[in-house]
């Protein structure tokens, strides 16, 4: 098993380095790095990653700034991110963390690397313990701020 972890240099925190660290924790795989300028380059990386260099799933890092103009370019990296997933049977979990998420450059920080932490863990779930995710089915988790639990308690 091997995953591929596609980040951005536009990124203000290393979300790559931070994806790689919790997966090490719990996971024993094979790690693929790609870096690339900006978040509409992600699926290119991803699909290489996929093709070139035998990823079995990738995760999509990166941090769209606050404008309007980035988030239209989120949107169609988004878009890439899906074709590439019809195009290669693959899944590649998009962990985007827009700029206007936050108040304020320490709560960036946070949110980034939290996101990032656990959807780290969601891909080894989903690499190697899909079992787990049928367990949190419907239960209102959400990656980076706190769950908000199942609408039917």
């Amino acid at each position: 098993m091997k995953i591929g972890i596609a980040d951005t240099t536009f990124a203000r925190i290393d979300m790559g380095g931070i994806a790689i660290d919790e997966i090490r924790k719990h996971a024993s795989v094979g790690l693929e790095r790609y870096v690339v300028p900006g978040i509409k380059d992600l699926p290119v990386a991803c699909k290489k990653l996929i093709e070139e260099r035998g990823c079995d799933l990738v995760m999509a890092l990166g941090m769209p700034g606050g404008a309007e103009k980035d988030k239209v370019c989120a949107h169609e990296a988004s878009q890439g991110l899906i074709l590439c997933q019809l195009m290669t049977n693959k899944h590649i979990i998009e962990v985007f963390v827009h700029e206007d998420e936050a108040r304020n450059a320490k709560e960036l920080a946070w949110l980034m690397e939290q996101r990032t932490r656990e959807h780290a863990v969601n891909a080894v779930r989903l690499a190697l313990r899909p079992k787990d995710l049928e367990k949190l089915a419907g239960t209102g988790q959400r990656q980076g701020f706190e769950d908000v639990g199942p609408a039917r308690p």
